[in-house]
């Protein structure tokens, strides 16, 4: 169980730097070639973040672990909004927009409640992934328009950032496989479901990214990012990684997987709601948040 334990910890690390080299590397790569910080904006950075959710998700679905494959992009949202994005309201309240609560959250909402018709028969189909990867391109096309660049410009790429390329995405592919087994291991020592594993112990490690990204725009004072990096990441895992999972195979899910799903719907209605208050969410809003994400873990370890 040591070995384990430290096994995922050690995976959790490569995710995170693998993940961080990929996009740096990818995006300097992408400029070398002439290609536009809108579209790097859209790509390559906007698959950063979800890069070991991403890598995971596809991997588990490959190798037939549904469970874990569907429950780590569920888990994984519900752990940015209750955790990620509750701890950073408490530490400093976020403003919020009419955009980010009409557009981004409603959208969000109405792509978990047709996840949630999807799977009422317990399986992702390929049809619906391809439905759920196709709504990925027409939300680019529309959001695209609107995409507010960083005031820094990506720099040119070297011969460096090649390496530095296929060294980020050996470590997000061999961390997610280590990550994996080990998840699996623990799940059948501890007699626990692999969907509980899933959207537990798995998603709390791939949503590592979205945390340092969050502690670090908190840490200099820019609250506001998270909000919004953290809603379009769980619109990025729920269409884009689960639905090309779906894409490759059927994914037969538990039965219990169906509270969990309700429990997101639960917990976006209520980010929802809150950012709408006020139009900011306040440090007892982001408590309040913090607390629904750790019912949620509780209840499904119970």
């Amino acid at each position: 169980m040591i070995y384990e334990i430290a096994t995922i910890v050690f995976s959790i690390v490569a995710l995170w730097l693998g993940a961080q080299w990929l996009v740096d590397a990818a995006s300097r790569i992408a400029r070398l070639f002439g290609i536009s910080e809108l579209v790097i904006g859209l790509t390559v950075i906007a698959f950063g973040t979800s890069a070991p959710e991403f890598a995971v998700t596809i991997l588990s679905a490959l190798e037939g672990s549904p469970n874990i494959s569907v429950g780590n992009v569920v888990g994984s949202n519900i752990f940015n909004l209750g955790f990620i994005l509750g701890g950073v309201a408490i530490v400093h309240q976020i403003r919020t927009t009419p955009k980010l609560v009409y557009r981004d959250g409603l959208f969000l909402l109405s792509m978990v409640l047709l996840l949630l018709l999807f799977l009422k028969d317990l399986i992702l189909t390929r049809i619906e992934g391809s439905v759920l990867f196709l709504l990925l391109f027409i939300g680019y096309l529309f959001w695209g328009r609107d995409v507010e660049m960083e005031d820094t410009q990506v720099a040119k790429g070297t011969k460096k950032d090649f390496v530095l390329l296929i060294l980020g995405l050996s470590m997000v592919v061999g961390g997610s496989n280590l990550l994996v087994d080990s998840a699996r291991a623990i799940a059948l020592t501890l007699g626990i479901s692999e969907w509980v594993t899933g959207v537990t112990i798995v998603a709390a490690g791939t949503s590592a990214p979205e945390f340092v990204t969050s502690l670090v725009a908190s840490l200099k004072g820019r609250y506001g990012i998270s909000a919004g990096n953290l809603i379009g990441s769980d619109i990025f895992n729920l269409v884009g990684v689960l639905g090309l999972a779906g894409m490759i195979r059927p994914l037969h899910i538990d039965p219990t997987a169906t509270g969990s799903l309700y429990m997101l719907v639960g917990m976006i209605l209520a980010v929802i709601l809150l950012m709408r208050t006020g139009w900011k969410l306040t440090r007892i809003e982001g408590a309040f948040l913090f607390t629904f994400g750790l019912i949620r873990w509780i209840i499904d370890l119970a």
